[in-house]
């Protein structure tokens, strides 16, 4: 039974989200327009997860919820202090920096995310993935200690996504 339920629905969070999506975009609610919804909630992951790497079997969707919550305060944060930097800072005073983050990630999925929010946070970009996937080029606009920068990059974003993934 459990095989048939995986088989049928190989990413059952996707699922939900696309039906709920589905529901959003129609912007009714009624029983077909749910049935439909998820019928492509169902059709659109099976079909395409032949293309998928092999999904990560650790994953914790309550710390997931606690991390997002977590990047979208720093993000917040980011962004005033980048506005500072920007309004206060002349140009010639700018520090950019470039950071080598080692990984302790392995999971593609894991890293896509660090990657995705280091770029999202205002200031810094993930701008290489080793040929291995072991270390991560990330640009900084601004830092007097770049090695604060990377120990904060290791510690509140990689360490809580090894949690999430483990």
């Amino acid at each position: 039974m459990v095989r048939a339920f995986n088989w049928l629905i190989p990413h059952p969070l996707l699922t939900l989200i696309l039906t709920i999506v589905w529901m959003l975009l129609q912007n009714e609610l009624s029983a077909g327009m749910v049935v439909f919804g998820f019928i492509l909630g169902v059709i659109i992951p099976w079909g395409t997860s032949v293309w998928w790497p092999d999904t990560p079997q650790g994953f914790r969707l309550g710390k997931m919820i606690r991390y997002s919550f977590i990047v979208i305060g720093d993000i917040i944060v980011a962004n005033v202090q980048v506005a500072w930097i920007v309004l206060t800072v002349p140009t010639s005073k700018l520090k950019p920096s470039w950071i080598v983050v080692p990984l302790k990630l392995r999971e593609p999925e894991a890293i896509t995310l660090l990657a995705g929010t280091i770029t999202l946070t205002p200031g810094t970009v993930s701008a290489d993935l080793s040929d291995q996937g072991h270390s991560l080029l990330v640009h900084v606009l601004h830092t007097d200690n770049p090695d604060s920068v990377l120990a904060d990059i290791k510690t509140r974003y990689e360490a809580r996504l090894l949690e999430i993934f483990s």
